[in-house]
């Protein structure tokens, strides 16, 4: 019997309540969002439960979310899959901008070691408990990150990439 998307919604929100919520189906990923505090019990749940056996982390990564609240500034999302059923899934915790931190999964996959370090050093997300958390592709000397949305996209200097010039602006000239 293949594994449906509605087995996967009552198995989490029976053992998690309402730690998992907002459950959608996008195209052929079936996603849904997890209480940040929550995230390494609901990953390895997924791991661990012989029915659902979502074994291979896919990938893992940061988004920064400036004109949310402070408390949702920052997610966190995981994809894994389920090789036995080919079905994937979507996770997303969301964390404060003020202190952007979660825990680590890295025990539960070693493959989200070499993610996590990514992560962090692009948005300064901190993964408490992650064996060697520094930068992994930025120089060590670096005080910001670079996929925050902090900093303007072009050098207002540059009179190449003046908006007139792309159409981003409605003044005639």
């Amino acid at each position: 019997m293949a594994l449906e998307t509605i087995q996967i919604q009552e198995k989490l929100v029976e053992t998690f309540d309402s730690a998992v919520f907002e459950f959608k189906q996008e195209k052929d990923i079936f996603s849904f969002e997890v209480a940040s505090d929550k995230i390494t019990a609901v990953i390895l749940f997924l791991k661990n439960d012989p029915t659902l056996r979502f074994h291979f982390l896919t990938d893992l990564c940061g988004i920064h979310y400036p004109e949310n609240d402070v408390d949702h500034q920052f997610a966190v999302v995981y994809h894994l899959h389920n090789w036995y059923e080919n079905k994937r899934i979507k996770i997303k915790a969301f964390i404060s901008g003020e202190n952007p931190e979660i825990k680590t999964i890295s025990n539960i996959f070693l493959s989200s070691n070499w993610m996590e370090r990514e992560t962090y050093d692009f948005y300064g997300i901190n993964f408490i408990g992650h064996p060697q958390l520094k930068r992994i592709l930025n120089m060590d000397e670096m005080i910001s990150f670079p996929m925050r949305k902090e900093f303007p996209m072009e050098d207002s200097g540059r009179t190449d990439k003046d908006d007139r010039f792309f159409g981003r602006t409605t003044d005639n000239y």
